[in-house]
């Protein structure tokens, strides 16, 4: 019997922000489609909003600042996640155009592979690429083949 890997794949990702109304906004406008969950505090504000996201439908949340564990720092952090977008030129643009900074600008990163991150208007990183293996990898499994971790 074979084990399972330990990191089987993205569950959630959470970004942070000081208003959750404008976040939950940007982050609506940005990804096309509303929350699908939302969850208030103990006082009635907006705590928590989560997006369903792409091919795999992974999780995209959104927190309240007030939330964040007591050593997080203010803004950007020493971690880029990357969400596999179809033109990194055009989706850049529209972020750009929408408010977020550019944090790192267009990069091939060889052939196939090419990214560029910003930060949002909440202060997080959101990282976009072009990754021929994402696209490999989507199309291998709507063949029907399963991922195992053998």
């Amino acid at each position: 019997m074979s084990e399972k890997q330990t990191l089987r794949g993205m569950a959630t990702i959470n970004y942070w922000a000081g208003d959750m109304e404008a976040a939950v906004s940007w982050y609506s406008e940005v990804l096309g489609i509303s929350p699908y969950f939302k969850r208030t505090g103990p006082t009635g504000e907006l705590a928590y909003a989560e997006f369903r996201v792409g091919d795999y439908q992974h999780e995209l949340g959104l927190i309240n600042r007030r939330y964040a564990p007591s050593q997080a720092m203010p803004g950007p952090g020493g971690a880029i996640m990357y969400w596999h977008v179809d033109h990194v030129e055009a989706t850049l643009k529209k972020l750009l155009g929408m408010g977020a900074k550019e944090y790192e600008p267009i990069t091939p990163r060889g052939e196939g592979f090419v990214t560029a991150s910003v930060t949002d208007p909440f202060g997080n990183v959101l990282g976009i690429m072009y990754n021929r293996h994402y696209l490999e990898m989507v199309e291998w499994l709507k063949r029907g083949n399963e991922i195992t971790n053998d």
